[in-house]
């Protein structure tokens, strides 16, 4: 099977949604639409057989940073290598758009999103704890 790689919609992005049990709050497109209204922003998907996998969802926060904000991977393609060319063609497009940052906040429950971001390169700037030690936030930026 071949993973294609493209921009897509709100809309296009609730398939994936749906399908990854770790999201409790589900979105759907009112609220990520909310969200970015008003704001530059990037939306990639990850397909597969016309369904779409995977999506990682950002925006502008300022005119030299970008905000990765929301993102996953449907648990029937983890492990295939989705969640890092999603992060490689956001940090590409980032790059081309003129952005020297980009941001992200993980939750310490998402260890392999902790360990993809360590990977690539991005530096733990903040911590926001929380009472419940796995809804703790970590903050990460990378320069560009």
């Amino acid at each position: 099977m071949t993973v294609v790689f493209r921009q897509g919609t709100v809309a296009e992005c609730i398939e994936a949604v749906e399908a990854i049990n770790e999201f409790i709050r589900k979105e759907t497109v009112e609220s990520l639409s909310a969200r970015l209204h008003g704001k530059r922003s990037l939306i990639l998907l990850a397909e597969e057989q016309g369904k779409i996998i995977g999506f990682k969802i950002g925006y502008e926060l300022d005119s030299h940073t970008f905000y990765s904000w929301f993102g996953g991977v449907s648990p029937v393609a983890r492990g295939k290598g989705v969640a890092q060319q999603l992060l490689n063609d956001q940090e590409a497009w980032v790059a081309e758009q003129g952005y020297s940052a980009i941001k992200v906040k993980s939750l310490n429950q998402f260890p392999s999103m902790l360990r993809l971001l360590i990977k690539n390169g991005y530096m733990i700037e903040n911590y926001e704890q929380k009472s419940d030690l796995c809804e703790s936030r970590i903050h990460f930026i990378k320069a560009m």
